[in-house]
């Protein structure tokens, strides 16, 4: 072998190597996130958590996939989704106008509008046989976005047609 060849030999190793060692951190960051979320607190700051949980959710959930553990994937995006759900529930239950006050509500929506264009692109990596449960965590996640989205922003065109007609 010359020298270059056992060099980039080498560096390929340490590259594998430096790979799974990022990998297995993703679950340490996890948890801390997790511990964090399930201390609760305040609606609001618990939105903000699963804005930051979601992305490593995902991004934990994708590396499962890549690593052909597609029923641990699955299973750790349908828990982001419960807690999503969850938080959202709880941000409602508090009686705060989104409108007015946007706090939480706003921080959720954004973060699952991101989170949900990267599970997009993960069932498209799929098999299509595969994709029928991720699409069902999928349609769970964008219909909490829709709902996050009307109460955000209740007077859109074409909602609430009876309220709209009386200001005219």
């Amino acid at each position: 072998m010359t020298f270059f060849a056992i060099a980039f030999r080498n560096l390929s190793l340490f590259a594998a190597g430096f790979g799974l060692l990022a990998a297995q951190q993703v679950p340490e960051r996890l948890a801390k996130e997790l511990e964090e979320y399930h201390q609760g607190g305040d609606p609001v700051h618990q939105a903000k958590i699963v804005a930051k949980l979601g992305s490593s959710q995902v991004e934990y959930a994708k590396s499962q996939l890549d690593a052909g553990d597609d029923v641990a994937s699955l299973h750790t995006l349908q828990a982001y989704r419960d807690e999503v759900r969850e938080t959202e529930k709880a941000l409602k239950d508090t009686g705060v106008n989104a409108e007015k006050k946007p706090a939480g509500f706003k921080d959720l929506q954004i973060s699952l509008r991101e989170s949900i264009r990267r599970i997009d692109d993960m069932i498209l990596s799929m098999p299509v046989d595969d994709r029928q449960f991720f699409r069902e965590v999928r349609t769970d996640l964008s219909n909490v976005q829709n709902e996050l989205i009307d109460l955000l922003f209740p007077r859109q065109p074409g909602k609430n047609p009876k309220k709209q007609s009386l200001h005219l």
